[in-house]
């Protein structure tokens, strides 16, 4: 397993003197780790899992973005319990066997020079359904195997989804345990960076969004009180999680919807994320209910949301977000509106998306020893 203070089990040979005048490549310091440069492969769901375990399916899909030269290589969102789940098919961290094939992934990544990350994750009121590919694939109900969802409030997302039950106060406190608990397995699995996912209209994005979210006690209500949940789960997680390893939250910069979650209220989110220890805010958007989030998208939509909490939270942020080319990335790093950038779908298709970047922008990185006599 490599130190978190070097990468030198990596088998790549990277070019400092090259990367001098390239901000997408320069390397980043995050606590106790060095990021050899700024492009993240970000989490992407798989529905490969059975049980919650990761399979070899992941370990070639993971590793191969790490030999594709990402700095960091983010698991798909990892259950802290089964009920977090978004399908049967989901990746899980909420029992100690899941530890073993996780960290075999881990030291695979870290063997190339990246680092790997995982992201804590549950799916609340959006759980219990099919894989994305099967024709129907909306709410399995628990006759059929499925289960009822979670969420703060009993509030149905969409017409495809069940009525979910609204967690007691026990029930929340047990949750925060649940992260806890899976931050540990994390650490024990080796990973560098954990990341607690709180957007995409998942149970941590319920609790935040008035929109799905009409508690009447101390979790609901008022922009402190919905933002409780997130910010004592963090606190929990940080307790766990070693010092000397970064800690990544993900946030759901706006709604898109009326009456919704804001770019302001991220922005006070952030600076609570910041004190309580979260190194990296993850910014992203939309995932409750229907929303306007069409009327905005396309290239590079999302990243003027990192740029205002970056700038207005004092707070390194990750930009997400139809981030599809070298020079787009280069110029979010380079403008200052992130520190760092995370790619999904594109990196789904090209795994080697560092490497077409860097040829963007001018940089000549040198391939994996195993690939460079083919570029002789």
């Amino acid at each position: 397993m490599g130190s978190l203070l070097s990468s030198s089990t990596s088998n790549q040979i990277w070019c400092p003197s090259l990367m001098s005048s390239h901000t997408l490549f320069e390397p980043l310091r995050l606590r106790g780790i060095n990021v050899r440069n700024r492009i993240v492969a970000s989490p992407m769901c798989q529905y490969s899992s059975e049980d919650g375990f990761a399979t070899d399916w992941h370990l070639v899909h993971l590793g191969s973005r790490a030999v594709g030269g990402a700095s960091i290589v983010f698991t798909e969102a990892a259950a802290v319990e089964p009920l977090g789940r978004i399908s049967h098919f989901d990746l899980g961290i909420w029992k100690d066997e899941h530890i073993e094939m996780l960290a075999r992934i881990n030291r695979f990544i870290e063997s190339q020079g990246a680092w790997g990350a995982v992201q804590l994750a549950h799916s609340g009121r959006k759980g219990s359904v099919g894989p994305p590919w099967q024709r129907h694939h909306g709410w399995i109900e628990p006759k059929d195997g499925g289960w009822t969802p979670l969420a703060p409030s009993a509030i149905r997302d969409m017409p495809h989804y069940s009525l979910p039950h609204a967690l007691e106060r026990d029930e929340i406190a047990t949750m925060i345990l649940a992260f806890a608990d899976a931050t540990r397995r994390t650490d024990a699995a080796g990973y560098a960076i954990v990341e607690i996912h709180a957007a995409y209209g998942y149970l941590l994005h319920e609790f935040l969004s008035p929109l799905a979210n009409q508690r009447t006690d101390d979790y609901g209500g008022c922009l402190e009180n919905r933002m409780r949940f997130l910010l004592e789960t963090t606190s929990a997680v940080r307790a766990v999680w070693p010092e000397h390893k970064p800690l990544f939250v993900r946030v759901p910069a706006v709604d898109w919807a009326e009456g919704g979650w804001t770019i302001e209220d991220s922005i006070a989110l952030a600076r609570e994320l910041a004190a309580r220890g979260v190194d990296v805010i993850d910014v992203t958007s939309s995932g409750i209910g229907r929303n306007l989030e069409s009327v905005a998208h396309g290239p590079l939509y999302q990243v003027p949301f990192a740029e205002r909490i970056r700038k207005e939270a004092n707070v390194m942020t990750m930009a997400t977000g139809l981030i599809t080319n070298g020079k787009d990335a280069e110029s979010v790093i380079a403008g200052g509106r992130a520190d760092l950038v995370a790619i999904g779908r594109k990196a789904l298709g090209d795994p080697y998306f560092a490497y077409r970047a860097a040829h963007e922008i001018g940089v000549d990185l040198a391939w994996p020893h195993q690939y460079s006599r083919a570029f002789v």
